[in-house]
């Protein structure tokens, strides 16, 4: 993995640190809310068949997230 990239980039079993978020409004809010903020540690733990979306650990719990809405998330690999 690159060092920068967007959330939606990481490889199942990869794991990344938020950066930033490019995001506004509502999904920044939520994108707050579910815990992806600077610093946060993040690991991809699967797919869904067709690709979208995929399941992230994010503070010890396991959430779901559509690739159109985690591409605002930059993150760095670890």
């Amino acid at each position: 993995m690159d060092n920068f990239c967007s959330l939606c980039d990481i490889k199942v079993g990869e794991r990344a640190v938020v950066e930033r978020l490019r995001t506004h409004g509502s999904m920044r809010r939520r994108m707050l809310d579910i815990g992806l903020c600077d610093g946060t540690v993040v690991e991809c733990v699967g797919r869904s068949p067709m690709g979208d979306p995929s399941a992230y650990l994010i503070r010890g719990a396991v959430i779901a997230i559509r690739a159109n809405d985690s591409r605002g998330v930059i993150v760095r690999g670890i």
